[in-house]
């Protein structure tokens, strides 16, 4: 339909161009015939029939006309009212070998309007096209939030059932071996994987924002990935003193972290150091993650927010899609690639308006 309505603008504009050309050659015809009625009119006596030659000049209601005698005096104005406008075109009428008239004279009217009417049709054509345009990437946004959602809320529904089997097993093996050291890291596990499910269904509708420490927050993600990577990650905080309250989805924000923590040990070969640095500026608070990994090629920054866009050989690539959701339309904020260097790492930057 869009390309249809491209198509048919364009058209109208080369056939209004070769309509236009053709009137603007008749109305030049007209006036060559026009100014020989004036030079006949002129060289007449007082006996001549002048009656085709009245007739003639008289036919033209349309064409804007100005005729000088040779001294430039203004012999003669039509269709126009004021002697002191420029026409761009003109025809000499020689009335002997020392006289002779200017007739000075420019498009019609109808000419000007019919040369402007396909500008303005590709313009309201235009509209319609981003209209549509803009209509359509609605759509599918909005068809892409309600598979989201379903995908989300399934999601948190599918693991509720067998989180809460788990829990219960937990406890029954606490009870029955009360001693056993592995148990609670155990209890640990599973509170993690309901944390997990809440968060799926945090994401299928928009979060309740709470005042919540920042450095509170980033300093929880750190300590849960301390103890779940390699000793051969070095992970560490650089966070300001005092609190920094700031409205937050805790869950979800922690998940945001996470993500880039659990990129930056892939990309790093589960070897190197992450380093989070936390600060407040004039009108917003930075979260930075810091990596000493392989980097991304620059003209991959933006790419690597897109759904699917993955370098591993297993994974969904929505990782950092799902960041970019949350940090953007739940706290809106952004999130960026702010440098990345094969040779350094690459750095990660939060930023949430105060």
């Amino acid at each position: 339909m869009i390309t249809m309505a491209v198509v048919l603008s364009v058209a109208s504009l080369v056939i209004s161009h070769y309509l236009v050309r053709d009137l603007k050659h008749e109305e030049m015809v007209r006036m060559n015939i026009w100014a020989e009625a004036m030079r006949s009119f002129s060289d007449a006596d007082s006996n001549a029939d002048m009656s085709l030659v009245l007739k003639v000049l008289n036919s033209n209601a349309t064409i804007p006309v100005k005729v000088l005698g040779r001294d430039g005096d203004v012999q003669m104005l039509r269709n126009m009212e004021d002697e002191a406008d420029d026409l761009p075109y003109s025809v000499r009428i020689h009335l002997s070998e020392s006289d002779w008239l200017d007739v000075y004279y420019d498009d019609s009217l109808l000419l000007r309007r019919l040369a402007m009417w396909p500008y303005i049709q590709f313009l309201v054509v235009t509209v319609f096209v981003l209209v549509a345009i803009y209509a359509l990437r609605s759509s599918r946004k909005s068809e892409q939030n309600m598979v989201w959602v379903g995908l989300t809320k399934e999601t948190a529904h599918q693991l509720g059932t067998p989180i809460s089997s788990l829990m219960a097993w937990v406890e029954v093996l606490r009870e029955t071996y009360p001693n056993d050291t592995l148990i609670p890291e155990m209890g640990r596990d599973v509170t993690r994987l309901q944390l997990i499910a809440e968060r799926f269904s945090k994401i299928g509708s928009m979060p309740e924002l709470k005042q919540t420490d920042l450095a509170q927050v980033v300093q929880h993600v750190v300590d849960y990935i301390k103890c779940r990577t390699s000793n051969k990650v070095e992970i560490s905080a650089d966070l300001p003193e005092g609190e920094m309250q700031v409205p937050l989805c805790a869950p979800l924000f922690e998940w945001v972290i996470e993500n880039l923590c659990k990129n930056a040990i892939d990309a790093m070969d589960s070897k190197g150091s992450i380093t989070i640095t936390v600060a407040r500026e004039a009108y917003l608070y930075s979260i930075e993650v810091a990596d000493t990994g392989k980097g991304i090629p620059q003209n991959r920054w933006k790419s690597v927010f897109l759904p699917g866009y993955t370098t591993k050989s297993r994974g969904w690539g929505l990782g950092l899609s799902l960041a970019k959701r949350i940090v953007e339309e739940y706290h809106r904020g952004s999130i960026f690639v702010k440098s990345s260097d094969p040779s350094v790492g690459t750095v990660f930057r939060i930023e949430i308006n105060v």
